[in-house]
């Protein structure tokens, strides 16, 4: 089934491109500038958006292989993510259940024990509280109550899912609402992690808002690679969740293959996004005379920073063919002129928005009717952030598909 709807996307877009047309949303919408760097707003989408929403912080790529495991902080939460020797994928809060010292390090690895290092208890790859030094003295307590805290985890597509709520739980089924179904069909699931980056930017929302805009492309990007897209946008909606695509010149060229013939590769161009932190963009890589490359994935992973003026994004890269040696240098060309463009000319400009729309000179920002994707986003996060608990779980259980005509 999701074959036959990203083929029937793929028609529409298509058509709208051999007849130079594009839907639009209904009106233009206005979103309050202050939202963008108002404190107060700021801890309530730390709070109800980002502590509630299931968050992408890993791929299986990354944690393939029973005992290994990641570990970072996000939105102030130290994280572990852990694929046990049971081949089980589960999250932890990264704090020892003495006295909360992280037990490692930001980044990867594999192990069969975590081991404090202020007193070095030891838990195992389960969460399980197995090594108290100098238990004799130490005193009586139940190992069963004081293993790691536990934290929501999934994973769908290749994507590793957790929620930032300890005790918390997760429908990750009712979140993506279809979604992984299309995501399927980009092979995240077995692609190769080829790397990871970071790149400083403005308010989240900022810097989110560009991922979901094709409106620039070819104004912001002038002198990479912005002359050769289009600044026309289709939205399709899982729930939150949007996938962006051109009816450009891409697609016609796409159109004059029989669809029969149209493969993944053909039919899951554009941007892919992930609400609320997520986009995915697809680049080639080849070399000439070189067999093998193919398609490398950007997943930009964009995470609120320590202020309402901040934040910072993962640009972590998945080759879906095998990164031989051969392809070392293409990959890191890529990345490296990936980073410049988001740094030197999206960031960049986010931040001097920051800046200006703090003067208060504007009231509101605007999203034109070519902007669908952005008034769905904004929508989106108003919802959550008015929903209590129950009326959280409910949005993303009624949540439904909207796919434009």
């Amino acid at each position: 089934m999701s074959r036959e709807t990203l083929v029937e996307l793929n028609r529409r877009t298509v058509s709208h491109a051999r007849a130079g047309t594009v839907p639009q949303a209904a009106e233009v919408a206005e979103v309050a500038a202050s939202n963008y760097f108002d404190a107060d707003r700021w801890e309530i989408e730390m709070d109800r958006v980002f502590r509630r929403t299931p968050l992408v912080l890993g791929f299986s790529s990354e944690l393939r292989e029973p005992n290994s495991y990641k570990a970072m902080e996000v939105a102030g939460m130290p994280v572990l993510i852990v694929r046990g020797a049971d081949g089980e994928l589960r999250a932890f809060v990264n704090t020892c259940s003495h006295r909360g010292a992280q037990l490692v390090e930001a980044g990867t690895g594999s192990t069969r024990r975590f081991t404090c290092p202020y007193h070095a208890w030891s838990y195992d790859t389960g969460g399980k509280l197995v090594g108290i030094l100098d238990r004799d003295t130490f005193g009586e307590i139940d190992v069963d109550c004081h293993g790691l805290t536990s934290l929501p985890c999934a994973e769908r597509s290749g994507i590793v899912f957790v929620t930032l709520r300890p005790g918390g739980t997760m429908d990750i089924d009712a979140h993506l609402c279809g979604y992984d179904a299309m995501l399927d069909h980009l092979g995240i699931a077995d692609a190769w992690f080829v790397g990871s980056q970071t790149a400083d930017g403005p308010n989240w929302k900022v810097a989110y808002d560009g991922y979901l805009d094709f409106y620039h492309l070819p104004i912001l990007h002038k002198n990479t690679f912005g002359p050769d897209y289009a600044n026309t946008a289709i939205y399709d909606a899982w729930g939150p969740h949007q996938r962006v695509t051109s009816p450009d010149q891409r697609m016609l060229a796409i159109g004059e293959i029989d669809e029969s013939e149209w493969t993944d590769r053909h039919l899951t161009g554009g941007v892919w996004t992930i609400f609320p932190h997520v986009s995915i963009a697809g680049f080639d890589v080849r070399l000439d005379g070189v067999e093998g490359g193919g398609r490398m994935y950007m997943i930009s992973t964009l995470y609120p920073g320590d202020t309402p003026d901040t934040s910072i994004t993962y640009q972590n890269f998945l080759s879906t063919f095998e990164p031989t040696e051969e392809f070392t240098d293409a990959i890191a060309a890529q990345r490296e002129f990936l980073l410049r463009v988001v740094v030197e000319e999206d960031y960049s400009t986010g931040k001097r928005i920051q800046k200006a729309l703090k003067t208060g000179a504007k009231p509101s920002v605007m999203f034109g009717r070519n902007e669908a994707g952005g008034q769905r986003f904004h929508g989106w996060v108003d919802d959550i952030i008015a929903a209590d608990d129950d009326e959280f779980a409910k949005l993303f259980a009624n949540a439904t598909t909207d796919f434009q005509p």
